[in-house]
């Protein structure tokens, strides 16, 4: 049988087909990968990542015996990810870059704020996040969808007994911001990210807290106003793709109330 799928609906007409306040049509597909515990195929407009959630039953030598777990990424780029292919892949020649351990130590925050490790177990769960398209937002598209392949892995571990209750503490969900031709303008494609003064980043959950804030502007500096509306902007934005994930959590026949339970 053909994975699920779920769609936002397409939003208004405005710039590049959309309205700079509304993010990007999103689809995920759970179950993309049939040998993960958890997995989502997440598209956001032109930027396409594929979510694995793994789990082992060890834990890192600085863990053991702690009666507690953990979670990791791992994120990398697919050589034609863009218009011209990439020179080779993360980690083949030499050390995997910079920026993408940067990203995968973001992933990694992200999502060990939803999880409640002392409830885990000694066990690890590891988020695979593979770059197949790249339009912007590879970062945030790596969270959102790394939320719900994790969630699909917790799930199963419920089912079978052996996690206890209460392990997922919220939803977590990412998404770029920018301030794009004078406008605010949410999850950011790559031709407005290279025009914008303000590129930012923010992580948040579905109760309105803030995991994590990353901003810079280009030039000269903005206001501090400016600053708070995007952060605003940023947070409506985490509201509705926590929406998109609970209704693909559904669609795949996981019961996010259970698991936070």
């Amino acid at each position: 049988m053909a994975p699920s799928c779920y769609k936002t609906p397409m939003s208004l007409e405005k710039r590049s087909g959309r309205d700079l306040r509304v993010h990007r049509p999103v689809t995920m597909t759970p179950g993309f990968h049939r040998l993960a515990e958890g997995s989502v195929l997440y598209s956001a407009g032109g930027t396409v990542v594929l979510c694995t959630a793994s789990v082992d039953s060890s834990v890192p030598k600085f863990l053991v015996g702690r009666g507690k777990g953990w979670l990791t990424a791992e994120y990398q780029m697919h050589p034609r990810c863009n218009p011209k292919r990439r020179e080779n892949r993360d980690g083949r020649r030499g050390s995997i870059g910079g920026r993408a351990k940067e990203i995968e130590r973001l992933i990694g925050r992200s999502l060990r704020a939803a999880i409640d490790l002392d409830k885990f177990g000694e066990r690890s769960i590891t988020i695979d996040c593979d770059v197949l398209e790249a339009d912007g937002g590879t970062r945030t598209a790596s969270v959102t969808g790394g939320f719900v392949a994790m969630a699909m892995a917790l799930s199963k571990l419920k089912v079978a007994g052996s996690l206890k209750s209460g392990t997922v503490r919220d939803q977590v969900a990412a998404i770029s911001v920018g301030h794009v031709d004078g406008q605010y303008a949410l999850d950011l494609c790559y031709a407005e990210d290279s025009t914008a003064r303000v590129d930012l980043n923010l992580v948040g959950t579905g109760r309105e807290g803030v995991v994590e804030i990353q901003g810079t502007a280009e030039g000269e500096a903005v206001p501090r106003s400016d600053m708070d509306g995007l952060i605003d902007l940023g947070m409506e934005g985490v509201a509705s793709l926590c929406k998109v994930q609970r209704k693909a959590l559904e669609e795949a026949g996981v019961d996010l109330d259970d698991v936070m339970s």
